[in-house]
């Protein structure tokens, strides 16, 4: 790993529709010294953001340039189109990219699922962003295919959204420089994979901190000459004692408390 300082942040930046929300609370609990900073960035341009140092990492979409940076991929998509509630399409849970061959697609500059074929009929001109898109699409227009954080992201009322089976769909991946792996940055890796605190994989654990496969005190051998609490192993003490557990009766003077042993089967 490069840099032995350790920076005053963190700088995640995020592509419209990447929700880092959970991974940004599990480092608030495990690094709260280390401010996480949200970096919102467009999709055409994290790659400059993460080249340039803005961002120490990025949860961005795939595919990214193998070169120059480093990725894990996260999840992918579904893909869905946006259509008006009253629209044909509606009438079913989900559709095929033959079922939009009457409507008119939009395609805009910043789509992030890289058709070879595009859908459908094609705009007089394509829109400069999704947002644009969108209004398009609630003006009856046309309809739009995205992946469905984007569909979300952008929610209307009065428009809806149904699976495309048979789209492309857009994975989502953590990526860093290849050259900028800090100590910070597999902090972060630890934490979207789901490494627990004193994982031994990423940072070394502070020192004195125990490990997770030490067995628990109560687990450890009694000392000798200590009661065991296991049921079942408590023993009649001293005369006058009533045996715990027996299925004998109480005989003999004093109450010895022996009972009949059962004659195993």
């Amino acid at each position: 790993m490069t840099g032995s300082a350790a920076p005053s942040s963190f700088r995640l930046a995020f592509v419209p529709g990447a929700t880092p929300g959970k991974w940004v609370r599990i480092w608030e609990e495990r690094l709260p010294d280390v401010p996480l900073a949200l970096v919102p960035v467009e999709a055409a341009d994290v790659s400059a953001v993460l080249r340039s140092g803005e961002a120490d990492a990025g949860i961005v979409r795939l595919p990214v340039d193998r070169t120059a940076f480093s990725a894990i991929p996260l999840y992918t998509e579904a893909t869905v189109v946006v259509v008006p509630k009253d629209h044909l399409l509606t009438a079913a849970d989900e559709v095929t990219v033959g079922d939009l061959a009457d409507d008119v697609v939009f395609h805009p500059l910043d789509d992030v699922l890289g058709w070879e074929t595009l859908p459908g009929r094609p705009a007089v001109e394509r829109p400069a962003t999704t947002a644009d898109a969108i209004e398009l699409v609630a003006a009856g227009v046309g309809v739009l295919v995205v992946p469905q954080s984007l569909a979300r992201l952008h929610h209307r009322k009065d428009l809806t959204y149904r699976t495309v089976t048979d789209a492309p769909q857009s994975g989502v991946a953590l990526s860093w420089p290849e050259d900028s792996h800090t100590d910070l940055v597999e902090d972060f890796i630890g934490i979207v994979r789901g490494r627990t605190v004193n994982s031994t994989r990423g940072r070394p654990r502070p020192s004195g901190t125990p490990a997770r496969d030490q067995a628990p005190a109560a687990r450890r051998k009694p000392a000798p000459g200590a009661k065991s609490t296991r049921a079942g192993n408590s023993k009649t003490a001293g005369r006058g004692g009533t045996a715990k557990g027996g299925a004998g009766k109480t005989g003999g003077k004093g109450g010895s408390g022996r009972g009949k042993p059962r004659r195993r089967s």
